[in-house]
């Protein structure tokens, strides 16, 4: 018996998995939350062996939570449950800790497969979301062996550069401050070494950040 939590902040998603999931007696849900705060607290009453976890949560981000279940729950196996068909928030959450990703327009096989896959520890990705977080975590070495290394957030603020957002908007799309986001692309400017906000888009173009 597989047991699983759902996090996801719209009760029809949450209500859809566990009707798709029903007919598979070897999966049993037992806890199902709208919110990082509701799952953190759940989850320290009763550990399930697998957590759908929806990415973007109103209150807190996946790779925070990921990483927090990584250090108190390391048992609990996190399978990533989104909308968003990104190679960086993909490989975001495998570098954090979870063990898949997977889009919330999977058929059904495709979903008990990735629960089964990372119940036994192993990480599962579609073909072709492998081959991209393959690619990018080789560009990223590339482009950062003669350079410090980025950070997850600079990444993600390098990637919202290049499609044109501005520092509120970065900030309301990160839960971030906009005080807090131009620190950051100050400082991205002295770490990459380049004068302004075309240098930065041109990196982040060069990393494959605009893809």
């Amino acid at each position: 018996m597989i047991t699983v939590f759902i996090t996801d902040d719209h009760p029809l998603v949450s209500k859809g998995i566990r009707d798709m999931l029903s007919p598979y007696p070897s999966i049993q849900i037992i806890g199902t939350f709208l919110s990082g705060a509701a799952l953190l607290a759940g989850i320290k009453v009763q550990q399930p062996d697998v957590l759908l976890l929806d990415i973007q949560l109103p209150d807190m981000r996946g790779e925070e939570i990921t990483l927090m279940l990584r250090k108190n729950f390391p048992d609990v196996k996190v399978l990533a449950l989104t909308n968003f068909n990104n190679t960086l928030y993909a490989s975001n959450m495998l570098k954090s800790g979870a063990f898949g990703y997977l889009l919330k327009n999977t058929d059904e096989e495709t979903l008990v497969d990735a629960i089964e896959t990372v119940y036994r520890g192993e990480t599962y990705l579609s073909p072709d979301m492998k081959i991209r977080v393959e690619d990018f975590r080789k560009k990223i070495q590339r482009k950062t062996s003669s350079k410090a290394s980025l950070t997850i957030r600079e990444i993600e603020i390098l990637t919202l550069l290049t499609k044109g957002f501005s520092n509120q908007q970065i900030a309301d799309e990160l839960f971030l401050s906009k005080r807090t986001v131009e620190n950051y692309r100050l400082n991205l400017t002295l770490k990459l070494e380049v004068k302004n906000t075309a240098g930065l888009v041109k990196y982040a173009v060069e990393l494959g950040l605009d893809k």
